[in-house]
């Protein structure tokens, strides 16, 4: 079973990187949510707004910067994903380190370079 990705930063507007990713999450066959500042859909998939009630999260992936994310730190905590992938521009130490302190891997890398590797 494939595990869902929740990717956080999400966009309609295909030049942004949120957007690539999800869409290649979707084309290889990964179960994504996707939540953003604005509602809209990426192949089928609903981009939500605020913090929706999810569960079975494994991965979250940032697309928003670290000035951005404190709004979030408690919703992303409260999911208990395995792994939170800090793409480049998001990266947080302090916050890393938080996830660390909780059992959930921080990982500084790219999502998109990730799929294309099999590192995913």
């Amino acid at each position: 079973m494939k595990r869902t990705t929740l990717v956080i930063g999400a966009s309609e507007n295909p030049e942004r990187y949120a957007h690539k990713a999800a869409n290649r999450l979707v084309q290889q066959g990964h179960p994504v949510e996707l939540v953003g500042l604005r509602t809209g859909t990426i192949r089928g998939n609903p981009i939500r707004m605020g913090q929706p009630d999810l569960e079975d999260i494994d991965t979250v992936t940032l697309y928003v910067s670290a000035r951005n994310q404190t709004g979030i730190y408690d919703y992303i905590k409260k999911l208990r994903p395995r792994r939170v992938i800090f793409n480049p521009g998001t990266e947080n130490p302090a916050f890393e380190k938080e996830l660390a302190q909780q059992g959930i891997e921080p990982i500084e890398a790219c999502t998109l370079v990730m799929l294309a590797t099999g590192q995913y």
